[in-house]
C-alpha cells in the first residue's frame, strides 16, 4: 500500500505570502528613498520666494517640519498599506493554494489505486485548465486499468476452455475411458492449435501496440493488394455461396504502407466479413481516394452493428455474438490487431453501420504517397 507523503515543509501559501511581503518591503524602501530625494527639492521649488523671506533659521524649521510630516504620513500609509496587503495576500494565496492542494491530495489517492478520483474544476483560468487536464488524465488511467482487468479476465476465459478440454480428454485417455482414435487426436490437435493461435494473436497485438513491429513502409498500389486479397478469399466465400466484388475508383493513387501488414489487415477484415455474412450474399471491397488519404472499405450484408457496438468492436476480445464467434473460431483479437497495425502505419480505421440487420462497413484510411 502506498504510504501518504508528508506535508511539504515549504508550502505554496507561505511562499506566496512571503513573496507579497518582499514586494511590500521593496516598494516601501523605494517610496522612502524617492520621497527623501524628491520631496525637499519639490518643497523648495513650491515655496519659492516665501522661503527666502523667512531667513535661514525659519526656513530650516519649516523644511524640517515638512519632512517630519511627510515621513509620518508615509509611515502611517505604509503600515496601513502593509496590513491591507498582508490580508489580501493571505486571502489570494489561500484561494490559489487550495485547488493546488486538492490536486496534490487527489494525485496521492490515484497513486494508491483510486482511479475514480476527480477534482472540481472552478474557473477558466490556468488552475481550472490544470484541474480539467488532471481529470482527463485520471479518466484515462481509470479506463486503462479497467481494460487491464478486462484483458486478464478475457485471457483467462479464452484459455480455460481449450485447457479444460485437453485436460478432460488426456485424463480419459490415461484412465482408458476414451480410446485413442483419429477423431480424438484430431480434436486434441485442434485445441492445441486454438491455444497456439490465441497466444500468437496476443503476442502480435502486444508488439503492434508497443510499436515493436518493424515496418517497410513505402508506396504501393492499393488496388493490386485488394484484388489479391479478394482472390485469396474467393474459394472460402464460394463455399458459402458468397460473392466478393471489387470496386476501385479510377485514378486511385498509391498509398504509404507496409505491404505485408496491410495485407494482414485486409485478410482480417475479409475474414470477418465472410464469417458473418449470410449465404447468397455479397462482400464488397471498395477503394476511393479523398486527398490526402486513400480509403479501403470492406462491406458485408451481415447482422450489422449498433452505435455502442461500433465503438467497442475494436476492443480486445469484444464479440458482437460471443457464442457464434467462438463456434467459428474467432479469438476476438483480430480487429484490435488491425487497428494497431493501421495506426502504426500512420492511418486510421473505423466501423460504420446503419444498424442491426443492415450490414457493416469497415474502412481503413491511409496517407497518399507523394
Amino acid at each position: 500500500m502506498t504510504q501518504p507523503r508528508p506535508r511539504p515543509r515549504s508550502r505554496i501559501r507561505t511562499r506566496l505570502v512571503l513573496s507579497h511581503l518582499a514586494v511590500i518591503v521593496v516598494g516601501t524602501v523605494t517610496l522612502f528613498l524617492a520621497v527623501g530625494f524628491v520631496a525637499p527639492g519639490a518643497f523648495d521649488a513650491a515655496m519659492g520666494h516665501s522661503m527666502a523671506g523667512m531667513g535661514d533659521m525659519m526656513g530650516g524649521l519649516v523644511r524640517s517640519a515638512f519632512q517630519d510630516a511627510v515621513q509620518t504620513a508615509l509611515l502611517v500609509a505604509v503600515v496601513a498599506a502593509g496590513a491591507a496587503a498582508i490580508v489580501v495576500s493571505l486571502a489570494l494565496s489561500a484561494r490559489l493554494s487550495r485547488p493546488i492542494s486538492r490536486l496534490a491530495e487527489a494525485a496521492q489517492r490515484i497513486a494508491a489505486g483510486r482511479y475514480a478520483e476527480r477534482v472540481p474544476v472552478s474557473g477558466d483560468d490556468e488552475i481550472g485548465e490544470l484541474a480539467a487536464s488532471f481529470n482527463t488524465m485520471a479518466a484515462s488511467l481509470e479506463a486503462t486499468e479497467r481494460r487491464r482487468f478486462q484483458l486478464v479476465g478475457d485471457v483467462a476465459h479464452e484459455l480455460r476452455t481449450p485447457l479444460t478440454t485437453l485436460d478432460g480428454y488426456l485424463e480419459g485417455l490415461e484412465d482408458g475411458v476414451i480410446l485413442p482414435s483419429e477423431a480424438t487426436w484430431s480434436l486434441l490437435r485442434g485445441e492445441t492449435s486454438r491455444l497456439a493461435r490465441l497466444v500468437n494473436d496476443l503476442q502480435e497485438l502486444w508488439r503492434a501496440e508497443a510499436r515493436q513491429i518493424p515496418l517497410a513502409i513505402g508506396p504501393l498500389d492499393p488496388a493490386a493488394l485488394v484484388r489479391e486479397a479478394a482472390e485469396r478469399f474467393t474459394p472460402i466465400a464460394a463455399g458459402r455461396d458468397i460473392a466478393i466484388r471489387v470496386d476501385v475508383e479510377p485514378g486511385t493513387p498509391p498509398v504509404l504502407a507496409d505491404r505485408e501488414r496491410l495485407g494482414q489487415v485486409l485478410d482480417n477484415l475479409l475474414s470477418n466479413a465472410v464469417r458473418y455474412s449470410p449465404a447468397k450474399s455479397e462482400v464488397r471491397l471498395a477503394i476511393r481516394h479523398d486527398a490526402p488519404e486513400v480509403v479501403l472499405a470492406v462491406s458485408d450484408q451481415g447482422p450489422g452493428l449498433t452505435e455502442e457496438q461500433r465503438e467497442l468492436v475494436f476492443e480486445r476480445f469484444y464479440r458482437v455474438d460471443p457464442s457464434r464467434s467462438r463456434a467459428m473460431g474467432g479469438s476476438g483479437i483480430g480487429l484490435a490487431i488491425a487497428r494497431a497495425l493501421v495506426e502504426l502505419m500512420g492511418g486510421r480505421v473505423w466501423a460504420a453501420s446503419e444498424g442491426p440487420g443492415h450490414g457493416s462497413t469497415f474502412s481503413v484510411a491511409l496517407p497518399r504517397a507523394g
